[in-house]
């Protein structure tokens, strides 16, 4: 008995060091105990039964996936390992999906469940230590209380709490994106955008198509940056999945973020339009404190500089502050605008609040692009004025510079003498 096992978890966890080694960093080992923590949804509950075939514990993957199957009957992935179960009793597995390759089932579609297998237990392995933070997320504005950090090389979708600032991980979930992966350029490619979007609207149940589940949240894709870099397409959504399906596999949408439905209605209860920041990448990147302070501290610090060479009316070093490419064509208007813009005031006065910071996903081949976003409070010796702005950042030769800006112009005034 305690060979078929053996067997099923070698075939479990075959693809496991290949995935490790390709994203450059070795499976964080977790103790079986750490999954207590976990409510007993049917997600945890089959991660609980590959871990209990993994430890040859045969009588508790039964108990285990007969629970995931009771209750939600609608569980491919379930139904599918309790035939692999049943069948290694007889003789040995070539596989997962060794019932489901005797039967009608599609080699396709047996190839997804076992991508579902393997990141679903990816999951249970690679588990981030609650005390590293993401690199991706540096600092969240007061407004910002909650945040998501979608992981596609894990499937998974991380919710973050604001805390002070800080993004503590409140919990996670299981999810599905593009058939073609990540990095989407253009309508129609069936790929999920990789980049930092907000929630701008929530979308009930009612008026949808069972398509999408127990409701949707569209994303603001494509951004300003999205747009200059002349990516296209639309309507990517966070969303959930028909009526008669629990989950579905790792690749299957048409390039939305799509989740359980019970697990949407628990991302209902903390997401707000226009407050919650999504984040899209290929893979997560968890850092200790020291190394995440540090990343903040860097671009919070370039961005002070950034404001108090305005407020200093220090022309050529706040121009400093912007890339060589951002200044050239119509670029060279703007600078010598700002130049006379500053130059003329006889005082400014520039205050930065509710300050959000980001490292935003792109091609490992890339040079580092960094977001910041804030409420800008502007005043001088003749104008007074707020906005919204956001600022993208290029490392370039170990500096951050500015190579795109967008503000929003709140309601203004001219200075009382």
């Amino acid at each position: 008995m305690g060979k078929w096992l053996s067997t099923l978890a070698r075939v479990l966890l075959a693809a496991l060091p290949g995935l490790a080694a390709a994203n450059g960093a070795a499976p964080i080992l977790v103790a079986s105990a750490d999954t207590a923590r976990f409510l007993p949804s049917p997600d945890a509950l089959i991660g609980k039964t590959i871990q209990d075939i993994r430890s040859n514990r045969l009588d508790d993957a039964f108990r285990e996936v007969n629970r995931v199957i009771s209750i939600r009957p609608d569980f491919k992935l379930a139904h599918l390992i309790k035939g692999d179960l049943l069948m290694a009793r007889a003789r040995p597995l070539s596989g997962i999906g060794t019932v489901a390759s005797h039967s009608a089932t599609s080699a396709q579609s047996l190839s997804d469940l076992r991508d579902e297998a393997r990141v679903r237990l990816l999951r249970y392995i690679d588990q981030p230590d609650p005390a590293q933070l993401p690199r991706q997320i540096l600092q969240l504005a007061s407004g910002q209380k909650y945040a998501l950090l979608a992981d596609a090389s894990r499937a998974r979708l991380y919710l973050f709490e604001n805390v002070n600032g800080e993004p503590r991980l409140k919990t996670d979930f299981y999810m599905t994106i593009g058939k073609n992966g990540t990095d989407k350029h253009s309508e129609g490619d069936k790929r999920t955008p990789m980049g930092i979007y907000q929630i701008a609207k929530e979308l009930p149940r009612k008026g949808l198509a069972d398509l999408y589940g127990a409701g949707a949240f569209p994303l603001d894709y494509p951004n300003e940056w999205d747009r200059i870099q002349g990516r296209g397409g639309h309507g990517i959504w966070l969303h959930g999945v028909p009526s008669d399906t629990y989950s579905r596999p790792p690749r299957s949408s048409d390039g939305c973020v799509v989740v359980t439905n019970p697990d949407l209605k628990e991302i209902s209860r903390w997401v707000q339009p226009g407050a919650t920041p999504v984040v899209l990448t290929e893979r997560a990147d968890w850092i200790d404190r020291e190394a995440w302070e540090q990343a903040r501290n860097d671009l919070l610090t370039r961005l002070q500089t950034w404001r108090a060479t305005w407020q200093g009316r220090d022309a050529d070093r706040f121009l400093g502050h912007y890339a060589s490419a951002f200044l050239r064509g119509e670029g060279r208007a703007w600078a010598d605008s700002k130049r006379h813009n500053i130059t003329e005031k006889a005082w400014i006065k520039v205050e930065l609040e509710d300050i959000s910071l980001f490292l935003y996903p792109g091609a490992e081949n890339e040079k580092p692009l960094a977001y910041a976003e804030f409420t800008q409070r502007y005043s001088s010796d003749r104008l007074v004025s707020q906005s919204r702005k956001r600022l993208y950042w290029r490392l370039d030769e170990g500096l951050w510079r500015i190579v795109m800006e967008k503000t929003t112009d709140l309601p203004t005034r001219l200075a009382q003498h």
